[in-house]
């Protein structure tokens, strides 16, 4: 069995990797504007070539495209086809820091470009983990649109027969201002993850997410999670968005309803928050908006 000390060893062996860059073009094609606006619940007709898209809409373009044999067995390219080969089997998405400078715009082709920023081992209280930190940079008409910088965090896999750990449950903020009440249906978890070409299984394959990876049910997409939370707060803004960073805190599961709430924080900033059915905190996001 390897030991806490050999981990760490062997995610600080990726270093190498640490400032390598990977740029993968899109079209921004009409058609997959129009599919993510019916997603969204919005008119896909209201989009045209030319169209501004809505500031944080830039997530859902740039899939990375590989070959199905490089795909592994949870549905994730095979470590090292994209992303560093961190040795941890389970990776998911925890946190996003967004600069606002532009949008993208229907049929007017962007690039994204994607750094390794960091890569750190930890030993935490759900065992052993490793923070994988890259930055996009997001172009188009020769102009910088948009700066992200994630956090992935990389998992064991739980022992068979047990449930995967989650942090512990803190309530949600109680001063909200508004609130969005959504169902996280098949249907809609489904779309999102065809439209930015997702196959983690966590999402669809019940079976697999609940005897593999130790979830009581399939999980929603976290990249879903926050594009709802950011067009329900710009549902609710009187200025051009900025900046927004948010936290994922707790699991929220396909086919369950949450409120997406939010409260403004002085006359530039909001804070956003997903609640639970126990009203429990699930993520929170904090959004500036321009003077």
């Amino acid at each position: 069995m390897q030991s806490d000390e050999d981990f760490i060893a062997s995610v600080v062996a990726l270093d190498a990797f640490v400032g390598t860059k990977s740029v993968v073009a899109d079209e921004i094609g009409l058609s997959v504007v129009r599919r993510i606006a019916g997603m969204l619940n919005e008119e896909p007709n209201a989009f045209s070539s030319g169209t501004p898209l809505p500031p944080h809409w830039f997530g859902m373009f740039f899939p990375n495209v590989t070959k199905q044999s490089d795909i592994g067995p949870d549905g994730h390219p095979n470590p090292g086809v994209v992303l560093p080969p961190i040795p941890l089997p389970r990776r998911m998405g925890a946190g996003r820091r967004v600069k606002i400078m532009g949008t993208l715009k229907a049929g007017v082709a962007a690039t994204r470009t994607t750094e390794v920023i960091s890569i750190t081992p930890k030993i935490a209280r759900t065992g052993r983990i490793a923070i994988l930190t890259l930055r996009d940079v997001i172009e188009t008409d020769g102009s910088i649109i948009a700066t992200d910088e994630t956090d992935a965090i990389y998992r064991e896999m739980p022992p068979p027969g047990e449930k995967s750990k989650v942090t512990q449950a803190i309530p949600a903020p109680n001063n909200a201002e508004w609130s969005d009440t959504v169902t996280l249906t098949e249907a809609l978890v489904f779309r999102y993850s065809a439209v930015t070409w997702n196959a983690h299984r966590i999402h669809y394959d019940a079976d697999y997410s609940r005897d593999i990876e130790g979830y009581p049910a399939t999980v929603q997409n976290g990249g879903l999670t926050m594009t709802l939370m950011a067009g329900a707060a710009l549902k609710r803004a009187s200025a051009q968005l900025s900046t927004f960073n948010v936290r994922l805190t707790r699991p929220i599961h396909v086919g369950d309803t949450v409120d997406i709430c939010g409260a403004m924080v002085d006359d530039n900033g909001m804070n956003c928050w997903v609640a639970d059915k126990n009203g429990s905190q699930c993520g929170l996001m904090e959004l500036g908006f321009k003077k």
